[in-house]
């Protein structure tokens, strides 16, 4: 049952409703056009407001909820083009944290005095989904994991990258980026108080992926400041503005960044270097924080959205390891390649033919591939989404400790695009092979694809559009790289190869995320365990198996989710036969937005 569901509209029948619908759909004449059947969802879904007022009080319930996570997450509703708290970061704070409990407690309090059986069926769906992340968010806070408020991926040593995620064109735009600069310090100030009360508590990340972070501050302590990260938006400015604005705001920014940014890093790394950094713990399973074991089963059903245990998580990752290699093992032989396993993967890491030493060609050997696969989307789905994506480099302050691509997502105002970003750091460690896979997972038809689309489903609440269930997320973006096959990407064995090692590459996940948080699994066991089974860069190999030491169970919702969505494809085309119609199989996926398996 979901977590807080209404007995009478538990996961079967959601399910039920769901496939039920699917059927229909997909069985649907061929000559009905998406436009129609998203009326047709539009006046089933729309909010109940002018229909009972059980419906109505939902809603506004949902737009109060709403209103509070944009106070409360400025940064975030500035991403999302609120533009009402740009000149704030938000509390990090232990009185901010018991407010957010407070808070959702009076929401799950006004949500169990709606009457359920008055609600339509969409309503239904929407308020058991509401009531689910408020209680996941209260109980992932009773862990107390808010202090630990960065690792080596992220934090407020890197908030300079918050900028790309931002719009910055207007002088207003800018007089809130600097707003936010001038109140670094405080920020600074709160985080650390978060980290002492953290390692009072035994509540710190391991110390080995932790060693990353020092360097990482360091970049931000400059003698010039135009040589500051902070520095980079305000260095070509619009040339629209007046010379006035142009030379008040770049002073002004020079002046916050001399005075207020650089003192405040500077603290904060004597702090992290002299205090917090020799007071990590250790170990590096989350079994061993307090309360640890409830902690990860917590974060495995959380990430996977089911009741599985991490020993099963942990057993399934190993068959679909042995699943892989042995489709692996096909390719090996289709290329002729004479040697061992562990020979064919030391030659995809180690030929000249499969990388390149220079960061611009991989950037363009990327864009190409974006080119040449937009255009197929129509091969997979019949409508897409509005917004554009681009092709960007990783920032060079921290492209060196994290993962080959990654994924931001467009504005809904229209105000920035989507971005896909790729490392171009150690490019001789970047293969040629893992283009293909990477971008159907990262860009179209994977997270881009889905979450442009999502965003434009106006008829569901905002924090369904602009939320998501990771195992759907992430799992909709792996069965995205199986695609290739449909549009014929993989013609090549060695790109087809690159798409089984990413496959494997989730299936290991399984393996060695219960294995160091549940298993007692060392760091070292876990990269081995890795580069036995697929030919990832030593360089990556290490990077993620410290982004899972630092995010317990996040990389186990991948394969769940992937899984769970080639066995409704499998049901589907069992029961519809020739009817079956991927495009409109794709479309359903993706017309409800990300939500949990057991309703998917």
């Amino acid at each position: 049952m979901l977590a807080g569901m209404n007995t009478t509209f538990g996961p079967r029948l959601v399910l039920a409703l769901a496939f039920s619908v699917l059927l229909t759909d997909l069985a649907s004449a061929a000559g009905r056009d998406r436009p129609g059947r998203r009326r047709a969802r539009d006046q089933a879904a729309r909010p109940a407001a002018a229909a009972n007022d059980a419906g109505a009080r939902l809603h506004a319930l949902f737009e109060e909820d709403w209103d509070w996570r944009m106070a409360d997450s400025p940064v975030w509703a500035s991403m999302l083009g609120d533009r009402r708290f740009d000149d704030q970061w938000g509390q990090s704070t232990e009185a901010a944290s018991a407010a957010r409990d407070a808070h959702q407690q009076r929401m799950l309090e006004k949500l169990s005095q709606i009457p359920r059986g008055k609600l339509s069926e969409a309503d239904k769906v929407n308020a058991a989904l509401f009531e689910r992340e408020l209680r996941d968010d209260m109980k992932e806070r009773s862990f107390r994991t808010w202090l630990m408020p960065l690792n080596q991926r992220g934090g407020i040593q890197t908030a300079n990258e918050t900028a790309q995620s931002l719009r910055l064109t207007k002088v207003s735009d800018f007089e809130g980026w600097l707003a936010r600069l001038d109140a670094l310090p405080a920020r600074i100030d709160q985080i650390i108080g978060l980290m002492r009360t953290g390692l009072a508590e035994g509540v710190t990340q391991p110390r080995v992926i932790m060693e990353r972070v020092p360097a990482q501050i360091a970049n931000q302590l400059v003698n010039d400041p135009e040589d500051s990260p902070f520095w980079q938006p305000f260095s070509e400015l619009p040339e629209s503005w007046s010379e006035a604005d142009r030379q008040r705001i770049r002073s002004a920014a020079l002046e916050v960044i001399e005075t207020k940014v650089v003192p405040a890093y500077g603290e904060f790394h004597r702090f992290f270097t002299d205090e917090y950094l020799p007071g990590c713990r250790t170990s590096v399973g989350s079994s061993e924080l307090p309360n640890g074991q409830a902690f990860y089963q917590h974060r495995v059903e959380q990430y996977t959205t089911t009741k599985m245990t991490a020993d099963e998580v942990h057993a399934l990752g190993h068959v679909e390891v042995a699943r892989v290699r042995g489709e692996m093992e096909k390719i090996i032989d289709r290329v002729g390649f004479r040697g061992s396993f562990a020979d064919f993967l030391r030659y995809l890491r180690t030929d000249p033919k499969f990388h390149t030493t220079d960061p611009d060609e991989l950037l363009m050997r990327y864009r190409a591939f974006g080119k040449l696969v937009d255009p197929m989307m129509v091969e997979l789905f019949t409508y897409q989404p509005r917004m554009p994506y681009g092709i960007k480099p990783i920032p060079a302050e921290s492209a060196p400790d994290t993962t080959t691509a990654y994924y931001s997502r467009p504005a809904p105002d229209g105000s920035r695009a989507g971005t896909y970003y790729v490392n171009l750091y150690k490019p001789e460690t970047r293969y040629f092979w893992e283009i293909p896979a990477l971008s159907l997972h990262e860009a179209v038809p994977g997270h881009h694809f889905q979450i442009a689309v999502a965003q434009e489903l106006g008829e569901i609440p905002k924090f369904r559009r602009f939320g998501g269930y990771t195992a759907y997320v992430e799992g909709w973006g792996l069965y995205a790289e199986s695609l290739g096959e449909e549009i014929g990407v993989y013609d090549d064995p060695y790109d087809k190869f690159g798409q089984l090692t990413y496959e494997m590459w989730r299936a290991v996940r399984l393996v060695v995320d219960t294995g160091l948080h549940s298993k007692g699994w060392s760091r070292q066991r876990a990269i081995d365990f890795f580069a036995a089974n697929a030919p990832k860069s030593e360089h990556d190999i290490i990077n993620e198996i410290d982004r899972y030491i630092a995010w317990p169970g996040q990389a186990l919702a991948y394969k769940i989710g992937e899984l769970k969505i080639k066995e409704l494809r499998r049901r589907a085309t069992e029961a519809l036969g020739e009817s079956f119609d991927l495009r409109r199989f794709h479309d359903m996926l993706l017309s409800h937005g990300a939500v949990p398996l057991d309703v998917l």
